[in-house]
């Protein structure tokens, strides 16, 4: 996972990715759908996967297990 330090700027890491990612889920989607929707923003399945494993640890998004589709978490 990339984070921001003297090597990799803000914009490299991971980090910079979590809010896009966020605005793409309004509505559920698979990790596939998710990547092609991104476009050039993620550069690789592995670096969506080191955002997505991001914001499941923040408790932002959630995985429905029945349907494989990535859920954003509601706000209290």
């Amino acid at each position: 996972m990339l984070l921001p330090n003297k090597l990799f700027s803000y914009n490299e890491s991971v980090l910079s990715k979590l809010p896009l990612i966020l605005r793409e889920l309004d509505q559920p989607k698979t990790p596939h759908e998710l990547l092609v929707s991104l476009g050039n923003t993620a550069k690789s399945p592995l670096e969506l996967l080191d955002a997505l494993d991001c914001l499941y640890a923040l408790k932002e998004i959630e995985l429905n297990d029945v349907e494989g589709r990535i859920v954003r978490c509601l706000q209290k």
